[in-house]
Order: C-alpha cells, then sequence, then structure tokens
C-alpha cells in the first residue's frame, strides 16, 4: 500500500483506528494516538482542518498544514479561500454535505447529495471525477442542471 493510501473500504466507514493508521502512514505516526483518542472517525474527518487540530493536540503548524491537505484530498474538497473573512469561510457543496454526513443517526445515513443540495437551496454542481466519487464511496447524485438552462459566464 502506497504511503497515504487509506485501507481498502471507503473513507466514509474508516474507524477511529483506521484513521489513525492513514495518518501514520502520511508519514506522521507521532500522532496516531491524537486521532485514536479523539474518536476522529472516516465520517468525522470532514471536521479536520488546521483549526481543529490544536485542540486534538498537535502543535506544528507545518504538520497541521500537511494533514489537512491530505484530508481534503482524500475528501475532494477545495482548500478554503483565506482572502475572505474567518467570520464566512467558503465551504464548497461536497464540504457542507460531508458535514452533515459526518453525524450519526439515520437523517444523516439516509441523506443524499441531491437532496441536500435542494434542500440547502446550493447551486447544483458535478461532485468530482469518476475517481474522486469512487474513492469517498458515497453516492455522487449530483443534480443536473436543467435541459433549458444555458450557463451563462
Amino acid at each position: 500500500m502506497e504511503p497515504g493510501a487509506g485501507p481498502a473500504r471507503p473513507y466514509p466507514a474508516w474507524s477511529a483506528a483506521e484513521v489513525a493508521e492513514w495518518v501514520a502512514r502520511l508519514g506522521f505516526p507521532q500522532y496516531e494516538e491524537c486521532f485514536r483518542a479523539n474518536g476522529i472517525t472516516g465520517r468525522r474527518l470532514v471536521l479536520v482542518n488546521c483549526s481543529s487540530l490544536p485542540a486534538m493536540g498537535l502543535t506544528d503548524f507545518g504538520h497541521m498544514q500537511t494533514i489537512s491537505r491530505h484530508v481534503r484530498e482524500l475528501l475532494g474538497i477545495e482548500e478554503p479561500v483565506f482572502s475572505r473573512s474567518i467570520a464566512l469561510p467558503y465551504r464548497d457543496n461536497m464540504g457542507l454535505f460531508l458535514e452533515q454526513k459526518s453525524r450519526s443517526g439515520e437523517k444523516a445515513d439516509a441523506l443524499t447529495f441531491s437532496q441536500f443540495v435542494q434542500e440547502a437551496g446550493l447551486e447544483p454542481y458535478s461532485t468530482g471525477p469518476p475517481l474522486q466519487q469512487a474513492q469517498t464511496g458515497l453516492e455522487a447524485d449530483a443534480v443536473p442542471l436543467s435541459q433549458g438552462t444555458q450557463r451563462q459566464d
């Protein structure tokens, strides 16, 4: 298995131990226990970023940046735009969706991407290349733009 590659099953099904092992394979075995002790499962990975890592015990900012980048790559979400106010951070549709899916319960389990986009009143878009969709193991059922609508730039 190549460095940074996770368990064979989709990341939302990863246990805290599997996430901790993934972090170790990224080159950060010193943080394996932090992830395990904080119960960061595959579903909760969307909550991991440079703001949340210090509360978990990580102190090296370079390590936090690298881990956050790998999490974003794994989840297929965009890097936040840092020129925006921190009070209103940019979040792409997939990042917002995964945040909802990070919760437990029947409602979160049953939520689909298209349902989320519709209920949240967001602009529909493709969730990403098929590789990313297969990697997440999530139902990528983005609502297509209506046939009669033409996009104007």
